[in-house]
């Protein structure tokens, strides 16, 4: 099984990104995939939550209204569009799979945000 995420960068505030994260060996059974994030000197945090069965959705309340989190099954892929970003939206974003009982995590991308 595997996590693979991708897209952080170094951004201006105000501008946008969109964070990817592949996975496999999951199948179509799993409870909840979404992302957290780890500023530096910070404990991680959950940005958006994506549950499968009921499909629906989960934001912090620091990210509502400009982070999107979508998926497309085909690709095996979740997104996490975020726009107007701020400086402290700066950490390491990480993804995070939930099924029968266990969590996967992938590796990380870093998203820096400049004033």
């Amino acid at each position: 099984v595997q996590l693979q995420a991708s897209g952080g960068g170094l951004v201006q505030a105000g501008e946008s990104l969109r964070l990817s994260c592949t996975f496999s060996g999951f199948g179509l059974d799993f409870a909840a995939i979404g992302w957290f994030r780890q500023a530096a000197g910070k404990k991680r945090e959950g940005v958006s939550c994506l549950s499968v069965g009921p499909n629906t959705t989960r934001y912090a309340d620091s990210v509502k209204g400009r982070f999107t989190i979508s998926r497309d099954s085909a690709k095996n892929t979740v997104y996490l569009q975020m726009n107007s970003l701020r400086p402290e939206d700066s950490a390491i974003y990480y993804c995070q799979l939930q099924q029968r009982g266990s969590v996967y995590w992938g590796q990380g991308t870093q998203v820096t945000v400049s004033s």
